[in-house]
């Protein structure tokens, strides 16, 4: 089986847990004897390539002037002129194209139709004009290349999903990391919630990453419950003896928050808690690892609070930094409002490392040994925060029974479910 696969990001180049999980369940497929053709929107040249193959839509040539490529012209234009979901050239070209006749009359234009777009692959102001090239780059990777099905990883890649459906006529599996809800709560970015619900629809199947999200697309996007199957994420097995001899080089435990500092991720609970806890034991230090909108509004708070001599901020980690950030750490804490999944309290329980998650996160469907709480509920989770902290026995045997849990929960086992996904896609 082969699989044209669209992604945002790539590691090492990330900024949070999509392509993190992206490049686990790559790992996983290959193992298991299938083939995938991952594009990014723009390749670093310093990815890891294990078993599969690697495009940058950045190298991608687009010629219109074509007679095969005319045909698939032909097949997208079920994208409307004026919506965030048009693959429309530059700026300037844009405005002078206002129908979707007119498009079609000037195809053959060499200075539009033969085009080389150089992605940043960033979450930048030119996001949807990335997103919409994007799009347009997928019609062309998808007409020059053989495959069986088609995956597309969270709304960026959707609109590119969707093209290369309408040109090969292959199945369409979306990949739902996270929804505008989780991101924006009910305050939903309304061009953001119509491309996920246009990628959700035209889609054979939809995987969510956990039976929370399930629900969501379900309700919020009514999407037929049994066109959504829930595969839960998992994280990568890591061998890291040079991490045993890491030293915090200070005598506090030290309690870690590891992710955005966004509202999804609950960080103001985390300082509230840290509040609480300082009261009655002075010897612990936190750790806020991370950036985000809400990063100096935190500054503000633990200075309020007059804590910042036990509170630090290290701005963003990724790779090696998060193993020795965990290596560093007595407990993991991932207060989040809305979490998806939630790989993060599996690498830390990886590093032998106990977690306190809240309940409102898909990660606790599958975890048992995790102390689960209510994110809103502060003295809940100062309390099982300091609990760890203080009872020698409650945190050697999360640190115990915690890493043979999550040795299990490992992405060679969720490809298998998602190679089920695709071949029932196939059947429809």
């Amino acid at each position: 089986m082969r699989v044209l696969m669209f992604g945002w990001e790539f590691p090492p180049h990330i900024t949070g847990g999509l392509g993190t999980a992206c490049f686990g369940l790559t790992k996983g497929l290959v193992k298991h004897g299938v083939e995938v053709i991952f594009v990014v929107p723009k390749a670093f040249g310093d990815e890891t390539k294990e078993g599969f193959r690697l495009v940058n839509a950045s190298d991608v040539v687009l010629d219109f002037s074509k007679s095969e490529i005319k045909e698939y012209w032909d097949k997208i234009q079920f994208m409307e002129i004026g919506s965030n979901l048009v693959p429309y050239l530059d700026p300037e070209e844009f405005e002078k194209i206002v129908t979707l006749n007119q498009l079609t009359e000037n195809k053959e234009e060499h200075s539009v139709f033969s085009k080389q777009y150089k992605f940043s692959g960033k979450y930048g102001p030119d996001l949807m004009e990335e997103v919409s090239r994007y799009a347009l780059v997928a019609s062309s990777i998808a007409a020059n290349n053989k495959f069986d099905v088609i995956h597309a990883h969270d709304w960026l890649t959707y609109p590119a999903g969707i093209t290369a459906k309408k040109i090969s006529g292959k199945p369409l599996v979306v990949h739902v990391h996270a929804t505008e809800f989780d991101r924006s709560g009910e305050n939903v970015n309304q061009p953001v919630y119509d491309i996920e619900r246009q990628g959700m629809t035209e889609a054979d199947l939809v995987i969510t990453v956990s039976n929370l999200t399930r629900q969501i697309v379900i309700e919020k996007y009514g999407i037929p419950a049994e066109k959504v199957i829930t595969v839960h994420n998992a994280v990568e097995p890591v061998d890291r003896p040079d991490l045993e001899g890491v030293t915090k080089h200070v005598k506090e435990k030290v309690v870690t928050f590891l992710g955005r500092v966004t509202y999804q991720k609950g960080p103001d609970y985390f300082v509230e808690a840290a509040h609480k806890i300082l009261k009655r034991d002075s010897n612990v230090r936190f750790v806020m690892a991370g950036s985000g909108d809400l990063l100096n509004r935190m500054i503000r708070r633990v200075a309020q609070l007059k804590i910042a001599t036990k509170f630090h901020f290290t701005g963003f980690l990724a790779g090696p930094e998060v193993d020795t950030m965990f290596a560093m750490s007595d407990v993991y804490v991932m207060p989040s409002v809305s979490e998806p999944f939630g790989i993060s309290p599996l690498e830390a329980m990886r590093s032998n490392v106990p977690v306190v998650i809240s309940k409102q996160s898909g990660v606790a469907e599958v975890l048992q040994h995790a102390l689960k709480v209510d994110f809103w509920d502060i003295d809940a989770l100062a309390d099982a925060i300091y609990g760890i902290l203080h009872y020698e026995g409650l945190s050697k045997m999360f640190i115990r029974y915690g890493k043979t849990e999550v040795d299990n929960l490992i992405w060679e086992n969720a490809a298998i479910n998602v190679i089920e996904v695709y071949k029932q896609a196939a059947y429809k």
